[in-house]
């Protein structure tokens, strides 16, 4: 079975590259913007621009692939909010290219995406037959995305995930738990928001229900997440009282003082009763998952 990673450097991309790599069954191929950050073997690496549709049809005709995944995206709310012509370029007309040539090639499409589609004005778990309206521009392209992969693509699954976290590699971006262990084995206080409300995803169980979904004979929407709904506050508290470091330096404080310059919903848990139902998904509890992040 032929695989294309795309977005192979990034946090996600990386922890699924190297667990299928390990599984010593696939042949896979693995692309990124810019140069492999950490080079190794069982894979070739193929530096590429998702958003040149010529040297997408390229690579996949160098490839072949059976599956791609595709984990690449401009992910951070505030810079999307400010530049959005560079946000619509990937999160969206490069989906579309993408979804086009899965078409063309024949390839299952996984595309993640995430919970920000959500508005947050929701009293439970999303489920997948939720209707989004996302509340920023990062939320739009995201849906948008989503959108092309089902108009164009007849073979895909749409991988939701919400607040990934796990131990990060050389050259990688941390995550909010990172930061926080960060700043507190520093000890420096830190401001964290305590009435937003999500269901953290431990980057290893993404990387688990990729692989299930990869030969899963139904096409659809998959929130993959953690089973723990919490206020990021409490993933921080969390973080200290499992690393024994001091909560004290955690100044919780509500969406309006810590003036975020782009809305974020306030409740974006999601539901994952469909996963564990089609592809026996069994994430990691947020106290299972931050011990392995951090052992």
């Amino acid at each position: 079975m032929n695989i294309l990673i795309i977005g192979a450097n990034g946090f996600t991309g990386r922890r699924i590259l190297n667990d299928l790599v390990a599984r010593e069954k696939y042949n896979i191929s693995a692309c990124s913007l810019h140069e492999d950050i950490l080079p190794g073997k069982g894979y070739q690496f193929i530096r590429t621009d998702i958003r040149n549709a010529s040297g997408m049809q390229s690579l996949f005709k160098e490839v072949c692939p059976d599956i791609v995944i595709n984990t690449s995206a401009l992910s951070v709310p505030d810079y999307c909010e400010n530049h959005h012509n560079e946000a619509q370029s990937i999160n969206i007309n490069a989906v579309e290219h993408l979804a086009h040539a899965c078409e063309q090639y024949g390839s299952r499409l996984i595309h993640l995406s995430t919970d920000f589609v959500f508005d947050g004005r929701s009293e439970h778990l999303y489920t997948e037959e939720d209707e989004p309206n996302p509340i920023n521009y990062y939320g739009i392209t995201k849906y948008e995305g989503e959108q092309r992969v089902a108009e164009y693509c007849g073979n895909y699954a749409i991988v939701r995930v919400v607040v990934v976290y796990g131990k990060a590699f050389p050259g990688q971006h941390g995550n909010i738990l990172q930061l926080v262990a960060d700043k507190l084995r520093k000890g420096e206080t830190i401001r964290v928001v305590s009435d937003q409300w999500r269901t953290p995803t431990f980057v290893g169980d993404i990387s688990q229900a990729v692989e299930r979904l990869m030969t899963h004979p139904k096409n659809g929407i998959y929130h993959i997440c953690g089973n723990n709904c919490v206020t990021i506050a409490e993933m921080a508290y969390r973080v200290a009282d499992i690393l024994s470091l001091d909560r004290t330096l955690i100044h919780p404080v509500t969406t309006e003082e810590m003036q975020e310059a782009t809305p974020r919903p306030r409740f974006s848990g999601l539901s994952i009763a469909k996963a564990k139902r089609e592809i026996n998904y069994q994430p990691h509890s947020l106290d299972e998952g931050i011990k392995e992040m951090f052992s």
